[in-house]
């Protein structure tokens, strides 16, 4: 069952500055194979339901092990029979506003 999801998964009271325990994070999530965009607060990531949230566990366990307390949000559609949906939604409504660009 194809699913998309936006996740933000981020080490929670060890400071200001998050960006290197985020970009470990990030690194297990790419390096899943699985399509996956990343923008200033959440990272999407599609395939099947079992493949995403075995990616989410993954990269939630990469500073969760070290003995991080870890805090996850995450969004899920799960939509029977589409595929592509991180690309094609946004296209959907780039057309309905004339083709812009996104901003």
């Amino acid at each position: 069952m194809n699913t998309l999801v936006a996740v933000a998964i981020a080490p929670f009271g060890i400071g200001e500055e998050l960006s290197l325990e985020v970009a470990k994070v990030i690194k297990v999530i790419r390096e899943s194979g699985l399509p996956n965009r990343t923008t200033s607060m959440f990272t999407e990531i599609e395939g099947s339901w079992d493949e995403v949230m075995q990616v989410v566990k993954e990269a939630t366990f990469v500073l969760a092990s070290k003995g991080i307390r870890t805090e996850v949000v995450l969004k899920a559609d799960v939509r029977p029979g589409f595929t592509n949906m991180m690309t094609t939604k946004v296209h959907k409504i780039n057309e309905l506003l004339g083709g812009e660009d996104e901003q």
